[in-house]
């Protein structure tokens, strides 16, 4: 267990940790793209990259001879930010996070036409002091840039910190950033083809509920 207390501030990922697309709307919409780019794409195909289990979503585009530009364009063609709300859900213990009396801040990979709509929908955007919608100019994780850009935000880069995420990039971008990381396994571990070594390692947020001092 993981006392909610250990941590000066908290910053965590959003797709995958706290929310999730309904697999019909993921389906949906790279039939689209597929439609656009001329190609299929598998269950499996649409489960790596919707959650990037492989690790890096534009290595696995490559390794599949598919342009990670001309992909993206497509894919974020194709989403319509109101739908993408709609049909997005909260993970019921994500709401620990309401609960953190501490500076919290988000940074996803989710595009910020996306990401706003989607914490407005859920009713969610309160619960977060920054929010780094990362984009070229803040650079991706495994880069630690958009973490240290919430932590100065926060003006908490010194202090003790931890990051919350589902997949490999953010546990990296933990380390090098320089914070502690929590893994959250919501995926069969076996569909990643890698093993994901964070600080912590957990399947619920449940896990972090423990009092300091608890057993």
């Amino acid at each position: 267990m993981i006392p909610s207390d250990a941590y000066d501030v908290w910053l965590l990922d959003l797709d995958g940790t706290l929310v999730d697309a309904e697999p019909a709307y993921r389906r949906e919409v790279f039939d689209r793209v597929g439609d656009r780019l001329g190609r299929e794409f598998s269950t499996y195909e649409r489960e790596v990259l919707w959650h990037g289990l492989g690790g890096s979503r534009d290595a696995q585009l490559r390794a599949w001879g598919l342009d990670p530009g001309a992909f993206w364009d497509a894919f974020h063609a194709v989403e319509d930010p109101v739908v993408r709300a709609e049909a997005t859900y909260l993970h019921e213990d994500a709401a620990f996070v309401a609960d953190l009396d501490r500076p919290v801040g988000l940074v996803t990979h989710c595009a910020e036409f996306l990401a706003g709509p989607v914490l407005d929908h859920l009713d969610i955007r309160d619960w977060f002091d920054v929010v780094v919608c990362c984009d070229e100019n803040t650079g991706y994780k495994p880069d630690p840039r958009p973490l240290h850009l919430a932590l100065d935000d926060l003006d908490a880069r010194d202090h003790a910190g931890v990051y919350v995420g589902d997949g490999a990039s953010d546990i990296d971008a933990a380390a090098n950033a320089g914070l502690d990381s929590v893994h959250v396994e919501r995926h069969d571990p076996g569909k990643r083809g890698q093993c994901v070594l964070g600080d912590y390692r957990i399947t619920s947020f449940d896990d972090l509920r423990a009092p300091a001092g608890g057993d």
